[in-house]
């Protein structure tokens, strides 16, 4: 198989389609839409592209495969505080119902949910 074939086959992973969410690479926050040609921006500023850049050197150091992630105790313990925060927020919106709740009283459960899934989006 020559090298043209195979890179014709490569999957297209770096393009962006109008009106897709298109996050930063580092921290997740929304890009704006970008018009004309060139390389498409990965970070929304200059400390997530440095961020990015040392967790990269540190993973290439520490032997550890590229797509591992890696959090701090902190990251860990607040990222298990807010699972907890979604967890009781659907059990609230399951005893609601159970409960004949009203529709309204159910919109505004649900709404609970999804800003803590909203918020789970975003690991760093």
């Amino acid at each position: 198989m020559s090298s043209t074939t195979s890179h014709a086959a490569a999957p297209a992973t770096g393009r962006r389609r109008p009106g897709r969410a298109n996050p930063c690479g580092w921290c997740g926050a929304q890009l704006p839409e970008e018009a004309g040609t060139g390389r498409r921006r990965r970070y929304c500023a200059q400390s997530c592209r440095q961020r990015a850049y040392e967790r990269r050197t540190a993973v290439q150091r520490g032997g550890l495969p590229e797509d591992a992630v890696v959090l701090s105790t902190a990251e860990l313990t607040d990222l298990q505080d807010r699972l907890f925060q979604l967890r009781c927020a659907a059990e609230d919106v399951l005893t609601a119902a159970q409960d004949g709740a009203t529709p309204a009283e159910l919109g505004e459960l649900a709404e609970l949910v999804r800003r803590g899934a909203k918020d789970l989006e975003r690991l760093r």
